[in-house]
């Protein structure tokens, strides 16, 4: 069956940096262990894993891999992509020199080498020095040409299942919903008393619509209690 946009498919995923076969990411649990104890970790054996379900080719999971796959069958497929077409390149503008102090001002003590977040946007300290901080903006694999390593197990056909799918990929929590009769809308309801994640349901209303062709309602019930959430141990870096 060939791979249309929009399918939600299940996959098993491996991404391995081209130049050194080093393992960076994957949903399958022996490859988890290994770079799990490339990283230094102790390798307990404990990693939970699950294949992963996303919509193919709205952004849930890497656009060449997407791009890809789409027009393609089920099953193995090895994929190899540029530093264009994977996490683009390593660009010189995003390494920034910021002055030690803005660091002090927001408690933070500034170590070589740490990962920080800067308003949303990730970022690594290359050296401190002379009280001025260098860090680097780019993602992590800027600059380095990737294999995906994708196994497509199916299509996923069930409605139900599809959603609770976005529901984990956008929310990482489950929701309790209804679908009409008449399939034109999905009826979610929520705490009464969670304002903050009716605003944030509300946001992907037109998404939902995109990808399922239907009508997104938002009910507010007080006796149910806070979703649970999603405890899925592993996501691609899209």
């Amino acid at each position: 069956m060939t791979l249309q946009k929009k399918d939600f498919i299940e996959i098993e995923f491996t991404g391995i940096i081209k130049d050194t076969g080093d393992i960076f990411d994957s949903n399958i649990k022996e490859e988890l262990d290994k770079l799990h104890v490339s990283q230094g970790h102790k390798n307990d054996h404990s990693h939970e894993t699950k294949p992963l379900i996303y919509c193919l080719g709205e952004g849930m999971f890497l656009g060449g891999v997407d791009d890809y796959l789409i027009g393609k069958e089920i099953g193995k497929h090895k994929i190899e992509l540029s530093s264009e077409k994977a996490f683009g390149k390593r660009l010189r503008e995003l390494v920034k020199m910021i002055p030690i102090k803005v660091f002090f001002q927001h408690k933070i003590n500034p170590v070589q080498g740490a990962a920080l977040n800067f308003d949303g946007k990730m970022g690594k300290v290359l050296s401190v020095s002379g009280g001025r901080v260098l860090v680097d903006f780019n993602h992590p694999l800027a600059g380095k040409e990737v294999i995906y390593e994708i196994n497509v197990k199916k299509i996923i056909q069930d409605i139900e299942e599809k959603i609770k799918a976005f529901n984990s990929f956008i929310f990482k929590q489950d929701f309790k919903f209804a679908v009409a009769q008449d399939n034109k809308k999905v009826i979610y309801e929520i705490p009464e008393s969670d304002k903050q994640l009716k605003i944030f349901v509300g946001i992907f209303k037109e998404k939902f619509k995109e990808i399922f062709g239907m009508e997104l309602e938002i009910k507010e019930d007080k006796d149910i209690k806070q979703p649970k959430k999603d405890e899925k141990t592993n996501q691609s870096t899209s």
